[in-house]
């Protein structure tokens, strides 16, 4: 583990180190980097440069005193870590929170993308029903409403479905004080922003759990993916934590995506 110093928190996280092409890892809210264990392990065994990260208030990054979670801190976080790194151009891979980051960035960055991998996230620039941004409104206040001792194992249960998957996902959630997790969520929200006339400027690919019942996902990722001319990925019997509820099949489809990416940059394709 390594340490990159920010005004706000300091923020953990791994380097696989080599010249290949370099794949950052992006976590969800609530998790940390440990989510994409076995397909960093995956890409790392295929000659992937693996960087992952914890974002701040999450595993073993620590927000400073007096500090909160906001979505530009963690815009401004990905740059620097890319930069400490000295990485010009990554595939960006995100999970949840780490998709809407990821989306962002890309968006504002686009000449630091090499690809963009979104799992189980919804579709930042996407359109919204009247239902949809009514729930985005109510989210953190029907959360806040919720008994802190409760939380963690509401929302794992809501998250995966194999039992290991929500036990370990009840255990990080358990890390984070409610007050930390609040903000996180706000900032997920704040991510979303609408614009029908958006398309994702690199290459694209959407991958999510079949069991998915978080938010608006099941119903915003086919959209996204018909609307961009891509393939979404549906992995069978995983819930919203893919890499915890089939870390195999999760780790397959990744690996497939970005090695055929390598293959067309390297073909000049």
């Amino acid at each position: 583990m390594t340490i990159l110093l920010r005004p706000h928190a300091e923020i953990a996280f791994e380097d696989s180190g080599g010249t290949g092409v370099a794949v950052v890892l992006c976590h969800g809210a609530g998790m940390d980097r440990t989510m994409f264990d076995a397909q960093a392990a995956a890409l790392t065994g295929a000659g992937f440069r693996v960087i992952t990260w914890d974002l701040p208030g999450h595993g073993e990054s620590r927000l400073a005193a007096a500090s909160r979670f906001t979505a530009s801190d963690a815009l401004s976080d990905l740059t620097a870590l890319l930069d400490d790194r000295r990485v010009d151009r990554a595939v960006l891979v995100g999970h949840s929170l780490g998709g809407n980051l990821v989306q962002a960035f890309v968006r504002a960055n686009p000449h630091r993308a090499a690809g963009l991998v979104v799992m189980d996230s919804t579709w930042n620039a996407g359109p919204l029903a009247w239902w949809e941004r009514l729930a985005l409104r109510l989210a953190a206040p029907s959360l806040a409403l919720v008994p802190a001792r409760r939380l963690p194992g509401l929302m794992a249960r809501a998250s995966a479905v194999t039992a290991d998957a929500i036990a370990r996902t009840e255990a990080t959630f358990a890390r984070m004080p409610k007050s930390v997790f609040l903000d996180v969520w706000r900032a997920t929200v704040s991510f979303v922003d609408p614009d029908a006339t958006y398309r994702t400027p690199v290459r694209l690919a959407l991958v999510r759990g079949a069991l998915d019942r978080t938010g608006n996902i099941a119903s915003a990722m086919p959209r996204w993916a018909h609307a961009e001319g891509v393939t979404e990925h549906v992995v069978p019997d995983a819930g919203h934590i893919v890499t915890w509820d089939a870390p195999e099949a999760s780790s397959r489809i990744l690996l497939e995506v970005v090695e055929e990416w390598r293959a067309a940059a390297r073909d000049g394709a």
